[in-house]
């Protein structure tokens, strides 16, 4: 395996077995970006006029909760494995990745 940190995504939509389906990321910032999509898509999937879409952390939560199953796997070099992280996991990580997003950016001007 190379360098990079490996990421699973388990999701799984609804009670629906078919609805099981993993994504693959490099980095955990990546697959915090992977989940805001996958909210982005919803909504922009039930809200097909709206040209921009705005929501909150919250929005996000409770997006996660509502899916059936979701948890991630982190491949760990030292343990030459992966390690699972879970739904609370995932809330905590995306909340660190966009608050950082949002933070605003700072210079030294000199």
């Amino acid at each position: 395996m190379s360098s990079k940190k490996k990421i699973l995504l388990l999701v799984q939509q609804n009670q629906n077995q078919s609805s099981r389906t993993y994504l693959e990321f490099d980095s955990i910032p990546l697959c915090m970006e992977g989940v805001c999509a996958m909210y982005e898509k919803k909504l922009k999937d039930l809200n097909p006029e709206l040209t921009s879409i705005c929501y909150d952390i919250g929005d996000l939560y409770d997006f996660i909760d509502g899916l059936k199953d979701i948890s991630a796997l982190v491949y760990d070099p030292n343990v030459h494995g992966f390690l699972p992280y879970d739904r609370q996991w995932i809330k905590h990580r995306s909340f660190q990745h966009l608050r950082k997003l949002a933070a605003p950016v700072q210079k030294d001007i000199k």
